[in-house]
């Protein structure tokens, strides 16, 4: 059965985040993600870490103004000074937690500006973020958003990711398959993941429609975990979905696996 890391960012929300890491030990989780560490001390995060004996496998570089709607800002080329700064805090955070991966969100492409300066920045800045992460043995994740959920999200789908990382040449640097924006934006799920298996290191789950639980939509999950592990996928799987009604609720759909 595939490894499963509750994501703290979405799941267990009636609680403070600081508190969620105790509610994901409880309900069985042995891995945690978020978004961003960034609002806490990282020696208040490792010690609910450690306390609750669990693995934190991915958070996010920081991505500009979150409450001000900017969903990343690597592919923006007037704020490549910001993006780089923000490589060097997500390192020293990352060598506290003890977090082997981090994903860099692209950003929404500005109507203002080529595509291809919006590429080149993006390529550049992917360049930068590998180096400075391999020197401390970090992978460096790129992921594919939807459209419909993010208008104007600049990496869309999983071909373009892999162009872009052939282009960065980094051999620390992969994709990020969340399976919940690869079925709104190209569908193909099983074919996509088992073509480009060595250059995954990460996946993440929701259902569609809702972006709800396991089990609440229309992607044959339980199909889809015995394929991960028919092709051998090593890695863990994000659970960054919204809980239809509580988390504790929802989790049943990890029960019926076992």
């Amino acid at each position: 059965m595939p490894q499963f890391a509750a994501n703290l960012t979405m799941l267990f929300n009636e609680v403070a985040f600081i508190d969620r890491f105790q509610k994901a030990s409880q309900s069985g989780f042995k891995a945690v993600e978020f978004l961003f560490p960034y609002a806490y001390k990282a020696e208040d995060i490792k010690q609910k870490l450690d306390q609750h004996h669990l693995q934190l496998v991915l958070h996010n570089l920081p991505a500009g103004d979150w409450d001000a709607g900017e969903r990343g800002i690597a592919c923006l080329p007037h704020r490549t000074k910001e993006f780089r700064d923000g490589v060097n805090k997500a390192i020293e955070y990352a060598k506290i937690l003890g977090v082997s991966q981090l994903n860099c969100l692209a950003g929404k492409a500005p109507n203002d500006v080529d595509n291809k300066i919006l590429h080149d920045t993006f390529v550049k800045n992917l360049q930068f973020a590998a180096s400075e992460l391999k020197k401390v043995d970090i992978k460096l994740l790129i992921e594919p958003i939807n459209t419909f959920d993010i208008p104007g999200f600049f990496l869309n789908k999983t071909k373009q990711a892999i162009e872009i990382l052939d282009e960065v040449g980094a051999d620390n640097a992969y994709v990020q398959y969340d399976i919940y924006h690869a079925q709104r934006m190209e569908g193909e799920l099983c074919n996509t993941i088992e073509q480009n298996l060595s250059r995954i290191a990460h996946i993440q789950l929701a259902d569609n429609p809702g972006r709800n639980e396991p089990g609440t939509g229309e992607i044959n999950y339980v199909h889809l975990f015995q394929f991960l592990d028919r092709i051998g996928y090593k890695g863990w799987i994000g659970c960054e979905y919204k809980p239809a009604t509580t988390t504790e609720a929802g989790l049943g759909w990890i029960n019926a696996l076992k």
